[in-house]
């Protein structure tokens, strides 16, 4: 059988099937791009439109009008340093800051020394060490009002709790709320009572990742467990130790809450100010005397009372932790 092959049809090549619709390589990079670098800056970002909004803009509107007689009545008058200027002359204020650096002095450096001590002691084999853990954290889920209720009947002058232990060692009746500096005591600890237990698991966490083959190559070598403690924890802690020192100079140079409730909710700090601090003073200033602008001035100089206040817990850290 023969093929007959028409002479007069042309001969085509076969058409391939018609290829998809290839993607441009520009929008492939754009995917690429928005995918890898785009994406977590995009679910990132609620947080800091948030900080923008609650963060960065008061800021702002702090500086702008801590340059300014701004009252209640809406009377915005330039002044300059004028604010600043006053601020450095009153008497006031300055014993505000004193009142802040010597309570945040007398209740932040037991309590870091207290909750490195408790989280060691929390990092070791006991039975029921998760339900301590936990124990520690409970003073801090504890109200404010409610411990500031507690411990100012504990310090009463006159049935108080205290009192009544110092009068077993011949100790005349101490006025803990009239009293400058057994008012910063007072108060000092009840903030170390609800915020040691939080610092000591901050802690705690920092010692669970610690190798522990450091512990054992020190044991072969004789190490006591106090030298471990002492030589490996703490310099290995360096980095958790400077997150909660820091941590607690914003709170300590920031306290409000704890000298408001020691004393019935008055921000004056008692009747000499003997105990108000510097953002008592600035709630004052602002919500008491209506003087925005005046109050305003205060609140930046705190912040660079922090600013100054972190620096050198920064350095004093990094020298104990055994950065040269």
């Amino acid at each position: 059988m023969s093929l007959h092959v028409d002479a007069g049809r042309s001969t085509q090549m076969p058409v391939p099937p018609q290829r998809r619709h290839a993607r441009p390589r520009s929008g492939r990079a754009f995917l690429s791009w928005l995918d890898l670098k785009a994406a977590p800056y995009i679910l990132i970002s609620p947080y800091y439109l948030l900080f923008l909004v609650f963060g960065i803009f008061p800021l702002g509107f702090t500086l702008y009008y801590s340059f300014f007689d701004y009252d209640l009545t809406g009377t915005v008058d330039w002044t300059g340093l004028g604010n600043y200027t006053a601020l450095l002359s009153d008497a006031d204020f300055w014993k505000t800051v004193v009142n802040t650096l010597a309570m945040f002095l007398i209740a932040t450096v037991p309590q870091i020394l207290l909750a490195l001590l408790l989280a060691n002691a929390l990092n070791k084999r006991m039975r029921g060490r998760l339900a301590i853990r936990l124990g520690v954290l409970l003073p801090l889920v504890t109200s404010v009002v409610a411990v500031a209720v507690v411990f100012t009947q504990l310090y009463g002058r006159d049935w108080g709790l205290v009192n009544w232990v110092l009068s077993w060692f011949g100790i005349d009746p101490v006025s803990w709320k009239t009293e400058r500096i057994p008012s910063w005591i007072a108060i000092s600890t009840m903030i170390d009572w609800r915020w040691t237990g939080y610092n000591a698991i901050i802690f705690l966490a920092g010692m669970q990742t610690i190798p522990k083959d450091l512990y054992e190559a020190a044991s072969i070598d004789g190490a006591s467990r106090r030298r471990q403690f002492w030589q490996i924890t703490v310099p290995m802690l360096r980095p958790t130790m400077i997150f909660v020192v820091l941590n607690s100079t914003i709170g300590g140079l920031t306290l409000f809450a704890e000298p408001t409730t020691f004393y019935n909710g008055n921000v004056h700090g008692g009747t000499d100010r003997q105990f108000q601090t510097v953002s008592m003073f600035i709630f004052e200033q602002g919500f008491r005397e209506f003087d925005y602008g005046y109050a305003s001035a205060a609140a930046w100089l705190l912040f660079l009372l922090i600013l100054i206040g972190s620096v050198i817990n920064f350095f004093l850290i990094g020298r104990i932790g055994g950065k040269k």
